[in-house]
């Protein structure tokens, strides 16, 4: 994977500012919101479902996600595990958004975009800090860092977090037993070897819990039941970055990871170790070229062990995955006219041997007018669920149990996507941003119906009705996403934002899944709007309002909403501030995503309040 640095560079380099939008603050899902193409949608109180230009779920696994370099993504459901990514707000320098594909940079899974988190160096937090809060349904959260010198060429963090969230109601406004506990401690050593050489090492270790809701199975006698389960949490990492600058023209980088975790609930228990390791070599290459090239390895490894309701076979897997990639821009008209081409070449246990190259070009014929347009292709490789699932879905009178089962023989699904955009800064006050995007996917996931057979062992005959997951599924997706950023007077901005997202699925002529591309198309919705209000106030006092509107989920019977989170500060003193934050203020409670796929139950969002006093000294 790549590196926090290179990865600023390519930002500069191979993707318009159109296309990456840069977050400040912090990874929280509020602040995803607002970012026009994304679809963020909470599950339970611990649980998110979030994409980039639609196929939304509770493991999306188009959209890859890093922390300095250090991917997130997991090989046995794909997507994110957001409960455990819990980086301290304050230490986070910002967020890079990528809309599309990001295979030729980032490899496999960047399907539909990128999250870059990058936190900040450590000499940018000394001194210590206390953060303590609390409310309604953020109970009790709280933060302590110190940060200082080891001498004239080290610097140092550490800190410790922790936060007691309450549960949520479920559908019914019964107890949905989805409350989460979270303890989280880290450093970070930032080391100057020499003039040339900078070596960074961090790590961080956690361990928690957290409730769900799930759906039981039992053949005897045949019974489906909401019973509710707890979740252990654990897991650390450790990452090394050294990199080294021969000149203003050439310089490498050496990037090395591991981490582990185990997750035991709420219906089967994952240990995993990876191992990752990536160089990178950035040259400008005569007058003309920025090139950018490199390669990697990654080892990665799980032991599972299953229940009745949820089984991965083999129980225990391991994966390795190869990569090579180069990137070059060309300046074909210096200041006017760049070409960005490149690829990258994976070659792993899971996905096979396969190529992602891409294609794009900039143009700006006068300032501060850009527009771009690109050409790319982007695989995601099969996950551990797609081939090695076993799990029961439902049971039946008879006896008789429904089953999804994974495909040994799953194939990679592929995008081709073509997008356009358009960037231009209206005046000194204003800036105008709209990206348009036509993908064409192929071997999508399907669901497959199997002939029923009898499982006479152990105990009772029982009739298994089982289906397969199968790559049957094809189509396009199309939209066009629109921000604007508006200084309205010297204290006040709007950043208003909309996306429109029209999906188009359909079936092979040899599938028999009859759900699956309408029930997908429907979890996505066609619209959604966002407006976000930052305004300075006397007395170092701010005020931020952010409203989002998200279209209906047809197939999930979610109605569409429109929410409001604001946010008052009041910094008391140089060292002292004071937030009082409210989520979700135009309704008491609300449901924003319920796949029948997801493993937990879905729950209602509520309203909730809560107090933050933030001292550093």
């Amino acid at each position: 994977m790549p590196n926090t640095k290179l990865c600023v560079q390519r930002a500069r380099y191979a993707e318009p500012t159109a296309r990456s939008i840069v977050l400040l603050l912090c990874i929280s899902q509020c602040m995803l919101r607002m970012v026009p193409g994304l679809d963020v949608a909470q599950i339970t109180a611990n649980t998110w479902a979030i994409s980039a230009r639609g196929f939304n779920s509770q493991f999306e696994h188009k959209l890859l996600v890093l922390v300095d370099g250090r991917a997130v993504y997991t090989p046995l459901f794909g997507g994110v595990n957001w409960d455990t990514e819990d980086v301290p707000l304050e230490d986070i320098e910002r967020i890079e958004v990528i809309r599309g594909p990001g295979g030729t940079i980032w490899g496999a899974n960047a399907v539909n975009g990128v999250i870059n988190v990058i936190t900040k160096k450590a000499a940018d937090t000394f001194g210590a800090l206390v953060l303590a809060g609390g409310g309604t349904h953020e109970q009790g959260f709280g933060t302590t860092q110190y940060g200082g010198k080891i001498g004239d060429q080290e610097k140092y963090r550490v800190f410790a977090k922790y936060l007691n969230d309450e549960a949520f109601s479920d559908l019914n406004g019964q107890n949905a037993h989805d409350d989460w506990h979270l303890l989280h401690g880290g450093f970070r050593l930032d080391s100057e070897l020499s003039q040339k050489d900078t070596v960074t090492t961090q790590g961080g270790v956690y361990t928690g819990s957290e409730g769900a809701t799930i759906i039981h199975s039992e053949l005897f006698p045949p019974t489906n039941l909401n019973v509710q389960r707890i979740a252990r949490l654990s897991g650390g990492n450790v990452l090394t970055e050294w990199d080294r600058t021969f000149s203003s023209r050439s310089d490498t980088s050496l990037h090395f990871y591991f981490d582990r975790y185990t997750r035991d609930g709420p219906e089967s228990k994952e240990e995993r170790n990876t191992v990752d390791l990536d160089f990178q070599h950035h040259l400008v290459w005569g007058k003309r070229q920025d090139l950018i090239w490199g390669l990697g390895f990654r080892y990665s490894a799980d032991q599972t062990v299953g229940t009745i309701d949820q089984a991965f076979v083999p129980a225990d897997r391991a994966f390795e995955l190869f990569n090579i990639f180069v990137q070059d821009e060309i300046a074909l008209r210096p200041d006017q006219l760049w070409l960005s081409v490149g690829t990258k070449i994976e070659n792993g246990d899971f996905g096979g041997f396969d190529v992602q190259p891409s294609a794009r070009i900039t143009w700006t014929p006068s300032h501060p007018h850009t527009l771009w347009g690109a050409i790319s292709r982007a695989t995601q490789t099969p996950t551990r669920r797609q081939q090695n699932l076993d799990a029961v879905i439902a049971a039946l009178p008879g006896p008789a149990e429904v089953v999804l089962l994974g495909n040994p023989n799953s194939k990679s699904e592929h995008v081709v996507a073509f997008e356009l955009g358009y960037r231009t800064q209206l005046n000194g006050r204003s800036s105008f941003d709209v990206t348009s995007f036509f993908n064409i996917y192929r071997d999508l996931e399907s669901i497959e119906a199997q002939t029923p057979f009898f499982e006479p062992n152990p105990g009772p005959r029982v009739l298994v009705i089982p289906s397969t997951i199968e790559n049957k599924i094809r189509g396009t997706t199309e939209g066009v996403e629109v921000s604007v950023n508006w200084k309205a007077t010297s204290h006040w901005t709007l950043s208003p934002g909309y996306s429109f997202l029209e999906m188009q699925l359909h079936t092979d002529p040899t599938s028999t899944d009859t759900t699956s591309a309408a029930a997908t198309k429907g979890s996505n919705p066609g619209h959604q709007a966002q407006l976000r209000s930052q305004i300075e106030l006397p007395h170092g006092m701010a005020w931020d309002a952010n409203a989002y509107f998200v279209g209906s989920l047809p197939t999930q019977f979610v109605a569409s909403y429109t929410r409001i989170d604001t946010q008052f500060r009041w910094r008391l003193a140089e060292s002292l501030e004071i937030s009082l934050v409210g989520q979700n203020l135009l309704r008491n409670q609300h449901t924003e995503f319920n796949d029948f796929l997801q493993i937990v139950n879905a729950s209602q969002i509520k309203r909730s309040a809560y107090l933050k006093l933030t001292w550093r000294f």
